[in-house]
C-alpha cells in the first residue's frame, strides 16, 4: 500500500495551494479519506475528511469555507484545495485512507505560507 502526496511548497499568505495525494494497493473507494497536518512539537490534527462515495465530508471548524476536500475515485485520488492560507497554514500535511479498524498513511507533503 502507498499514498504519495503532492503540491505543497511555499505560498504567500492569502495565495492557494491545492495538494493530491494518490493512492495503490488498495481498493480506494472502499476507503474514507482524511487530511492531517502537523507542526514541530504539536500533535497531527484532522483537518478534513470525505466519505467512500464522496457523498459527505468533515472539516475542521476553523478550515470550512477555505479548504475543500474532495476525491476522484477513478483514479485513486484525493484532493485539498486550500484558499486564502496564513501563515499559521504551514506544517506537513499528510492523507490517511481509513477503512474500519486499518489505516494508511502518506508520507508527508510540507506547505510553507510566508512572504
Amino acid at each position: 500500500v502507498q499514498l504519495v502526496e503532492s503540491g505543497g511548497g511555499l505560498v504567500q499568505p492569502g495565495g492557494s495551494l491545492r495538494l493530491s495525494c494518490v493512492a495503490s494497493g488498495i481498493i480506494f473507494n472502499e476507503y474514507i479519506m482524511s487530511w492531517y497536518r502537523q507542526v514541530p512539537g504539536k500533535e497531527r490534527e484532522l483537518i478534513a475528511s470525505i466519505s467512500a462515495g464522496a457523498l459527505n465530508t468533515y472539516y475542521k471548524d476553523s478550515l470550512e469555507g477555505r479548504f475543500t476536500i474532495s476525491r476522484d475515485n477513478t483514479k485513486n485520488m484525493v484532493f485539498l484545495q486550500m484558499n486564502s492560507l496564513e501563515p499559521e497554514d504551514t506544517a506537513v500535511y499528510y492523507c490517511k485512507a481509513i477503512k474500519e479498524s486499518v489505516d494508511y498513511w502518506g508520507q508527508g507533503t510540507q506547505v510553507t505560507v510566508s512572504s
